[in-house]
């Protein structure tokens, strides 16, 4: 589907309760085959194309509505661009300023018009010749994409920095009870520096598995608990059937605990890892059978490993020239 006639995308993207937009200020005026009104005019700068805008969005066809963002629990949030096509939404935010809102007509003629025709036939239901689109927007806030880049990065600062004190938080907790559990099972364990514990049960040989090198293990995941939830050599747990798990160790392609494990064993060792839940998924849940906060326990088998592929040409960096 054609991206940027009207805001399909942006509707159907947007989720958007409705509000009652009370009357408007003056008639309706036309941009690029859309109709606008100004229902709310509040004192402020417009926005401009390349701002980042926040919005909040109803579209209604008759009674039908088609989108609607406050059911998803926030604005939606968008870089404003050029209006490229009759009837795209893009063309009435520069009309606006934040705090303002507005009732927009679409004729869902001008979206059929130039809709490739291939598609017609995947048009939704609504979207009919003769047809209305009535939006009703309310713009938010509108920021320099350096503004909106700097808020994002602090946000995600504070969420990092959050998760972190929850981390800190989490493994003092969590190692009492993998202590505890060893002591009730006369289990002798290792650890390692950030807080896994494993028992190699079979050595293997050679050296332990590199950083970056490419390893293939069978394994089976279980809480602390005994309750399975993941496996390819039971195929009736979990869902990943019984091909080996492959994957480039210490790349950050699996859960971090598991990561530092592998690197305890050599090829062909099996053991048991034991994950503070930190280390696992944390607050999050893989699975109905993985409570938040979770210690985990993986019995694994490292059937081959590879070294890691030498860089090619290509990704090899050019020195500088000598002077």
């Amino acid at each position: 589907m054609t991206k940027r006639i009207i805001p399909i995308a942006l509707l159907s993207a947007a989720t958007i309760g409705i509000t009652a937009c009370g009357g408007g200020k003056g008639d309706f005026k036309t941009v690029r085959d859309i109709q606008y009104q100004i229902v709310k005019d509040a004192e402020g700068k417009n926005a401009a194309i390349g701002d980042v805008i926040e919005f909040n969005l109803v579209a209604k066809v008759d009674t039908t509505v088609v989108a609607d963002s406050y059911k998803q629990g926030q604005p939606s949030v968008t870089r404003l661009d050029s209006a490229r096509n009759p009837g795209d939404l893009m063309a009435v935010f520069p009309m606006l300023s934040p705090g303002d809102s507005a009732h927009v007509k679409i004729s869902c003629d001008t979206i059929l018009a130039k809709m490739p025709a291939d598609q017609l036939g995947r048009m939704p239901e609504w979207m009919k010749k003769g047809k209305t689109i009535d939006v009703y927007v309310k713009l938010i806030s509108v920021k320099s994409e350096e503004q909106f880049r700097k808020e994002m990065e602090e946000k995600q600062a504070e969420q990092m920095k959050k998760m972190e004190e929850q981390k800190a938080a989490q493994m003092p907790i969590d190692d009492k009870k993998l202590q505890d559990y060893f002591a009730a099972n006369n289990i002798k364990p290792q650890k390692t520096a950030s807080g896994v514990y494993y028992v190699i049960k079979s050595p293997g040989s050679g050296a332990n598995v590199a950083k970056g090198a490419m390893a293939s293990l069978k394994y089976t995941g279980k809480t602390l608990e005994g309750v399975a939830f993941d496996s390819n050599v039971d195929t009736s747990i979990g869902h990943h059937g019984t091909d080996l798990l492959t994957f480039a160790v210490g790349m950050g392609q699996m859960i971090p605990g598991f990561d530092e494990g592998v690197q305890q064993l050599k090829k062909g060792a099996k053991a048991t890892l034991y994950l503070p839940s930190p280390l696992a998924y944390g607050a999050n849940s893989p699975s109905p059978n993985v409570a938040p906060n979770s210690i985990l326990m993986f019995d694994v088998e490292v059937v081959d490993v590879k070294a890691a592929a030498a860089p090619k040409m290509s990704e090899i960096p050019t020195p500088p020239p000598t002077k």
